[in-house]
Parts: structure tokens; C-alpha cells; sequence
């Protein structure tokens, strides 16, 4: 069966605004206008005290005078969003985003090299945590319909998985508004027919609901009761670029060890390019400093690759770009753009270029790592991993 992980930041916002501010941790917290306006998120402690996104800024401030309001930051959100779902890139190429902050992801070829499901998610949010500094919220199940339920469950911060088995006795003691897609004038029109929990709809007969609610609508809802939900996970088209990140154990501002961690990130760029059968001309660097600062910076080169040399030969020359004086790095991250298939280009090779080179041994380390696993072939320098995860 499918394995499907539904993932949702806990109170994206504010977790995104609560980085800048630590000292406000603990505390009632909202984004949005302080006296006028509508609250955009909460955190729970104002949860707590009934404040929620979508209310108005003067009845939050009734229930919970003492929070703190804090004006929203677009810019921030669309940094972080964007960080997430380069993580999620990393885990598996089906990745259907939902909003900024939530997104399905099927995991069913993940298992092989990352291990199994739970384990694939508690990585998702450790790594979402490390590198982004925002907690998120996990479930994992057979369908899209109790992945997101699942997750629901297991906020804040948590994960929650469902097995195969699992899925009716975890489903049906719920309330019926709890079911994705059911909103306020169903979720009435249900309690009037005496239905209060998902169970209760399972037990109704289908006809009974498609009477009730239309011959589509009623099915489908007899369906999801039962966990019945075909729906797959669909990959958002993006924009056409690969990149991929590393973040250290510690931050370091040693030349050696960030060149090296270079060095990875470019051949797992690399790699990726020639699986999908790609190039690309432009080359970003992103450094991400221990204070969370983040600087970038892009180089287009003469010609479209897909060479872990030529990645990281530009990564290396974007690096001394910056004229940085030993900063202390957490994180470097290098991104292709401006990628097109790699049969609509034409490449000349130089005339000095041998007849077999480094292009042919990657390609075979490819087939080596597509048939035997990630770890199987490696580069000499990266074969000894300091300071990085």
C-alpha cells in the first residue's frame, strides 16, 4: 500500500517570527494587527485562551489581553517555505504542496535509504527543526485523508502513524467534522440526522447519505468514513531548478571543511541533474551564518552541466565572492537553475578533454549507486564526514 506522510508547521507564523524573538517563547503570541486587523496565527499558549487565526485583532485582545502582537513578514515566511521544501526534495521527488507551510509526501520509495516510514518522518522533523528552526507536525498513513488527520493528531510537534490495520479503529471514534472536506454546514446538517462521530457515518447506510446529501457527496462521504480515499499524491510543478543543502554538527568557520561539504552537496546536485536527465547554467550558493543570516549569491556559466566539478568549481568561486572574514557557517546550500534536458543541448568537448573522463565515471558511479544504494561509490575526500550531518 502507498505510504503517505502529511506534513504541517505548527504555527508557522509565529514559529517564524518567534526565531528573531526568543525571549517571547512561553508567552500568549499572535501575528497580525495588534489592535485592528485579524490574527493571522496563534501560538498555543493564546490558543489556550480561545485566540485563532482568522479572528479579528479586537476580540483577540478581549481574550487574551496580554499577549503580543507582531507584524507579519512575508519576505520570512516565503525564506523558510522555500528551506522546507528543498528538505522535502531531499526525502522524495513527490512532493504536493498544500500552502506555505503543509505538504503530502509520498514516501513509498523513501524506505530503502532512509529506513522505515516513522523513521523518515522523525528525520523530516529533526531536519526541518536544525535547519529552519520551526517545529513541524507528522503523519503518516495509507491515505491522504488519515496522513492529514494524522497529523492533526499529533500536533504540536509530534508524529503520529496509522497502520494499514489501524485505520478504522483510529478513525471512527473522531468527531464527523474532524473528516477533510466536512465544514460547519455539513458538519450541522450531520448532528441533525443524529451522526456525531465518523463511526456513526460509517454505519449509515450509503444510500442513506446520498438522499441526504446528493448521490456524489454521499458516497464520497461513506467512503471517507470508512478511510476509503483514492486520492495520490500529486508533485507540484515547480520551478525548474535541483539543489540540495548541508548543515554542520557545529558551526565552523574552517575553509577546509566548507569547501569539502561543497564538494558534497555539488555531486549530490550533480547526480540528481543526470538522473533526471538535465542540465543547468546557473549556479547558486547560500550561506546560512550562526546567527540564521542568509546570503546568496548566483554565477551562470558559458556552458549547461551536470559535472560535479563544474558545480562546485562555481560554488568554490561564489564562496570567495562573498570576501567573508572566517564567519562562523551553519549551513551551505547549492542550487542549478535555469535547467533544460540534457538531450536539447549540444556540448563541445575541449580538445585537450580525454576520451573517457571524469563525465564517464560518474555516469558509471550513477549505475553503481542506482543498483547497490547511496553509500555504494563515493569520492575519496568525502568518504571521511567531520562535522556534518
Amino acid at each position: 500500500m502507498p505510504v503517505i506522510a502529511h506534513v504541517d508547521m505548527d504555527a508557522f507564523y509565529v514559529e517564524v517570527a518567534l526565531r528573531e524573538r526568543p525571549e517571547l517563547r512561553g508567552r500568549p503570541v499572535w501575528v497580525g494587527g495588534a489592535t485592528r486587523g485579524v490574527v493571522l496565527s496563534a501560538s498555543y499558549e493564546a490558543r489556550a485562551y480561545g485566540v485563532e487565526g482568522g479572528m479579528s485583532s479586537t476580540k483577540a485582545r478581549r481574550l487574551c489581553p496580554d499577549a503580543v502582537a507582531i507584524r507579519p513578514d512575508y519576505d520570512a515566511y516565503e525564506e523558510v517555505s522555500d528551506g522546507v521544501f528543498e528538505i522535502f526534495a531531499t526525502i522524495t521527488p513527490s512532493v504536493e504542496k498544500v500552502s506555505l507551510d503543509e505538504a503530502f509526501l509520498d514516501l513509498s520509495g523513501a524506505g530503502r535509504r532512509l529506513g522505515s516510514p516513522a523513521e523518515v518522518g522523525e528525520l523530516i522533523r529533526a531536519l526541518v527543526a536544525d535547519e529552519q528552526g520551526v517545529p513541524c507536525s507528522v503523519g503518516i498513513a495509507p491515505t491522504k485523508l488519515i496522513a492529514k488527520m494524522g497529523s492533526n493528531a499529533a500536533k504540536p510537534n509530534g508524529l503520529v502513524q496509522v497502520h494499514p490495520g489501524e485505520v478504522v479503529s483510529f478513525l471512527h471514534p473522531k468527531p464527523v467534522e474532524r473528516i477533510w472536506g466536512v465544514g460547519p454546514a455539513t458538519t450541522g446538517a450531520l448532528h441533525k440526522l443524529g451522526l456525531v462521530t465518523i463511526g456513526d457515518v460509517a454505519h449509515t447506510p450509503k444510500s442513506t447519505l446520498q438522499r441526504a446529501f446528493g448521490a456524489r457527496a454521499g458516497g464520497e462521504l461513506w467512503e471517507l468514513a470508512w478511510g476509503i480515499d483514492g486520492r495520490r499524491v500529486t508533485a507540484t510543478a515547480g520551478e525548474r531548478s535541483v539543489g540540495n543543502q548541508e548543515t554542520f554538527d557545529r558551526d565552523t568557520d574552517d575553509p577546509t571543511l566548507i569547501a569539502t561539504e561543497l564538494l558534497r552537496v555539488s555531486a549530490r546536485v550533480a547526480s540528481r541533474l543526470r538522473r533526471a536527465g538535465l542540465v543547468g547554467r546557473t549556479v547558486t550558493l547560500t550561506l546560512r551564518f550562526a546567527d540564521f543570516r542568509t546570503v546568496q549569491k548566483s554565477l551562470t556559466l558559458k556552458a549547461p552541466t551536470d559535472g560535479t566539478d563544474a558545480i562546485h568549481a562555481a560554488a568554490l568561486s561564489l564562496l570567495r565572492a562573498f570576501r567573508l572574514e572566517r564567519p562562523r557557517i551553519r549551513r551551505v546550500g547549492v542550487r542549478v537553475e535555469g535547467v533544460t534536458d540534457a538531450d536539447r543541448v549540444a556540448t563541445q568537448p575541449a580538445l585537450d578533454e580525454p576520451e573517457h573522463g571524469w563525465r564517464d565515471a560518474e555516469r558509471a558511479a550513477d549505475a553503481v549507486v542506482a543498483r547497490f544504494g547511496p553509500h555504494t561509490v563515493s569520492r575519496a575526500t568525502l568518504t571521511r564526514r567531520a562535522g556534518s550531518v
